[in-house]
């Protein structure tokens, strides 16, 4: 039996990857120490003969004695809320977390797998967004401590492939939504969920004409297996995402008219650096990994808000 690590375990996308490794037969080993994480989002494995969970934070050295034949290291918060909030165990977790993982995998010739994020290409220039686009990123803003300590991440893992043959990946993660999101996390989805479910104001930063587009978690699982488990990757990179593009405004309208809200719309000032356009071209993950996403935003928004209405 193979086994995996995951480090953000108890998180949203990682609580997903944990299921879904389960569920292809693999051994999973989680690693959480439940900053913005959940013990709710893995209680459903407990008892679980082929999971093990590790309360551990990840910026201290992370040893383990097992065979480990793939580790994907998805501990970071992720939400503009979160990261701002604890900025320095943000740079912690993407500078130190990332050198302790990348130890591991090499002590252990194991695979490793990088969560990057969309933020790396900062408020873009290049639109849609392709991997080899170097990004447009304001080093000292507030929002630097999520954009720029991924970008560092990116660089150690591959310094780790190229000097050490450390068969590693880089996953770019877009704007992806699903149940375990927490209600209050501040990113879009359950911004508007929340909003609309309650009849509150339903709040637009900026003026509402910066485009999103929004991966279901999903498609997004789907999509990192893939590249988790296909030989011959290393080095690469890979954007993952859809690419149904939808103004905020757009959004908010649209999530409005599904809940059929009594909320109204309020424009509040846009948050300094918040990218304009986001939009991934995955041609790349078409053509190498054969994904691409495969739920529309009707049937993921259904799910989510079944998901959210049994939390609000």
């Amino acid at each position: 039996m193979q086994r995996v690590l995951i480090t953000g375990a108890a998180g949203f996308i990682g609580s997903h990857l944990v299921d879904k490794f389960l569920n292809e037969g693999w051994y999973v080993i989680g690693m959480d120490n439940f900053l913005t994480g959940s013990e709710d989002n893995i209680a459903h494995q407990v008892g679980n003969p082929n999971f093990k969970f590790i309360y551990y934070n990840v910026t201290n050295y992370v040893f383990l004695s097992e065979k480990v034949d793939l580790v994907l290291h998805f501990a970071c918060p992720a939400s503009p809320i979160d990261y701002l909030n604890y900025p320095i165990q943000t740079l912690k977790v993407d500078s130190l977390g990332t050198l302790n993982t990348l130890g591991l995998a090499k002590v252990k010739c194991a695979r490793y797998v990088f969560a990057s994020t969309s933020e790396i290409y900062g408020d873009p220039q290049v639109h849609p967004q392709t991997e080899d686009y170097w990004g447009n990123v304001n080093p000292i803003g507030p929002r630097s401590v999520y954009d720029e300590a991924k970008r560092f991440s990116e660089s150690m893992t591959m310094a780790y492939q190229r000097t050490h043959g450390v068969d590693a990946r880089i996953v770019r993660i877009f704007n992806t939504y699903g149940p375990r999101m927490r209600l209050h996390d501040g990113r879009i989805v359950p911004n508007f969920i929340y909003q609309c479910a309650t009849n509150q104001d339903l709040t637009i930063y900026g003026d509402g004409s910066q485009t999103r587009s929004f991966c279901y978690v999903e498609d997004l699982v789907r999509g990192i297996y893939a590249v988790s488990t296909i030989d011959g990757l290393d080095g690469e990179v890979f954007n993952l995402g859809n690419t149904d593009e939808y103004s905020v405004k757009e959004f908010a309208e649209y999530i409005k008219d599904m809940l059929e809200s009594k909320s109204e719309i309020v424009y509040k000032e846009l948050p300094e650096d918040d990218p304009k356009m986001r939009r991934p071209d995955i041609t790349k993950a078409k053509g190498t990994l054969g994904w691409e996403p495969e739920i529309s935003l009707k049937e993921g928004l259904g799910r989510t808000v079944d998901y959210f209405r049994s939390k609000i």
